[in-house]
């Protein structure tokens, strides 16, 4: 089944595959000029590790727009596990194509994978509970939007997307706004003027009487910020669902299971989109 996600990829993938092949190709792959120009050739994708796969339409996007009537046959989709030494997919085309397309193609793939590949993790879990784990802004610059496709790939949910799309009011802008409660009223000012793009209204928190602070000024999403578990315990029987309840700071796979017990909605992991290690892909020519 496709992978539902709220923003529009083909742009994005376009944009992401340009940068990519513009940094690594430049004025023209020297070394694949040593390949005849007209040689087609054969390759495969194996993966070597275990993980979600993630990326197959930035490694299509780098191959086509080097060949673009090389063929692209995959074995697994988005969303999938897969497991060492499994084959990915086969490729036809020109193999100077190939050769210039291989590190960028690859490069999308690996990340990507190691991202859906850590928040399966995350997500496998909290199984049982009513939990989701939620990524955030922590990503590589310029390819947010990728990691963020990436994180649903592997089963987690996704926090705004920037700072134009939602309303995240931190102990900052408590501060400078004067309190909890002229926080929230002005950001429904905002919110309303721009109700074209801002999705919701979040609040963060740091302790059980600045959470009910933020339930009596209206707060309908408010983000726990490094509260214990017996506080987050606490706050849930507070808020008696009324408002969505984040946890945040310091989660950690050997954690998270803990905090989603204590009644929480979300769960929001920075690790998904910064602290990855790429998964272990290879591409071979074949005969």
């Amino acid at each position: 089944m496709p992978i539902e996600f709220d923003y529009p990829l083909a742009a994005e993938i376009s944009r992401n595959v340009d940068a990519a092949l513009t940094e690594d190709v430049g004025a023209g792959d020297l070394t694949a000029s040593l390949v005849p120009g007209d040689r087609s050739v054969k390759a495969t994708v194996i993966c070597r590790e275990a993980g979600v796969l993630c990326g197959t339409a930035w490694f299509d996007a780098c191959v086509a727009r080097l060949d673009p009537s090389a063929k692209v046959t995959w074995h697994a989709a988005d969303g999938e596990r897969i497991g060492a030494n499994q084959l990915l997919c086969e490729i036809t085309g020109n193999g100077r194509a190939l050769l210039t397309a291989e590190r960028s193609a690859l490069n999308f793939l690996q990340l990507l994978s190691a991202v859906a590949s850590k928040a399966r993790i995350y997500a496998d879990a909290i199984t049982g509970t009513k939990a989701q784990v939620v990524d955030t802004r922590k990503t590589l610059p310029g390819l947010r939007i990728a990691q963020k496709f990436a994180v649903r790939c592997g089963g987690g949910g996704n926090h705004r997307l920037a700072l134009w799309d939602a309303i995240l009011i931190k102990e900052n802008h408590i501060h400078a706004a004067g309190g909890i409660a002229q926080a929230m009223a002005a950001a429904k000012t905002v919110a309303e003027q721009a109700k074209d793009r801002c999705k919701f209204i979040q609040i963060e928190v740091e302790s059980l009487d600045e959470l009910k602070q933020a339930l009596e000024a209206g707060a309908k999403m408010i983000l726990l910020d490094n509260f214990s578990l017996e506080m987050m315990r606490e706050a849930a029987v507070i808020n008696a669902g009324r408002a969505i309840l984040e946890a945040s700071g310091n989660v950690t796979l050997e954690t998270i299971r803990g905090i989603a017990e204590t009644g929480v909605d979300r769960i929001s992991v920075g690790a998904l989109t910064k602290d990855v290690k790429a998964l272990d892909l290879s591409m071979r020519f074949v005969n």
